[in-house]
């Protein structure tokens, strides 16, 4: 049986989230204990060593990455719960990590909860995951973005990328240490993950850092370090001009 906490300074998202627990995973997950404060939530993780988290952005004494960050051993998987916050939704995005709307969906939290099921089992590690969703949230100038492939997972900084080419439902990120990752997500997602003054948009396939531009020529394409060629869409040409140079 998976343990779990719930952390929320609602009441009502609490009851709310343990009725659905009831509901639907009544025979995985038992909730072993609320909190409602970041004080309240580590004392009980501590104490009762939980499975899987379900945390509020916000709280009334701070944020759930500070109840993250005093936490040593994360042996646990992590749901988080949020309102339209854009800059915290692209933290955990950007940790690969998970998250639920407010007002919870039905069917949107059965997927998030079937797969921290998942993640439980696996025993996967989250620390990495944490400590760049944690980065972002607290805007730390170098950032970095979890990118998942069947084999590895990888922290990559964002400035070490040169540009990425989607094919589908996959893109390939090339970074600067001639490293191709090849990750599961079409370039609508990935263009939600990067940071959009540095990221250019040059081609229906392409994205591209403007930090490693080198020139554009006129046959249409942008040269970056190395030597190496992005194509720019004719209706793109004026936008990513104006962009980068």
């Amino acid at each position: 049986m998976i343990k779990a906490i719930l952390v929320d300074d609602e009441a009502y998202i609490r009851q709310n989230v343990s009725s659905k627990l009831e509901a639907y995973f009544n025979n995985d997950i038992e909730v072993v204990g609320e909190a409602e404060s970041v004080k309240e939530a580590v004392a009980l993780i501590k104490e009762k060593k939980p499975n899987l988290l379900f945390l509020d952005v916000q709280l009334k004494d701070g944020t759930s990455f500070d109840i993250l960050n005093k936490i040593e051993d994360k042996n646990f998987d992590i749901i988080f719960i949020t309102g339209f916050d854009n800059h915290a939704i692209k933290a955990i995005k950007v940790g690969a990590l998970d998250y639920i709307l407010k007002p919870i969906d039905d069917e949107e939290f059965k997927a998030a909860v079937l797969k921290a099921i998942q993640n439980v089992k696996e025993e996967n590690d989250i620390d990495k995951l944490v400590e760049i969703s944690s980065e972002y949230f607290l805007g730390v100038k170098k950032k970095r973005i979890i990118l998942k492939t069947m084999e590895n997972v990888y922290a990559v900084y964002e400035d070490d990328i040169l540009y990425c080419k989607s094919e589908g439902n996959y893109t390939t990120f090339y970074t600067k240490q001639s490293e191709r990752i090849l990750v599961s997500k079409s370039i609508k997602k990935v263009v939600e993950l990067l940071s959009e003054d540095v990221f250019i948009r040059c081609h229906q396939s392409y994205l591209v850092n403007k930090k490693h531009v080198v020139r554009y020529n006129k046959q249409g394409v942008l040269v970056i370090i190395n030597e190496v060629k992005v194509p720019v869409s004719s209706r793109r040409k004026d936008y990513v001009i104006e962009k980068i140079f």
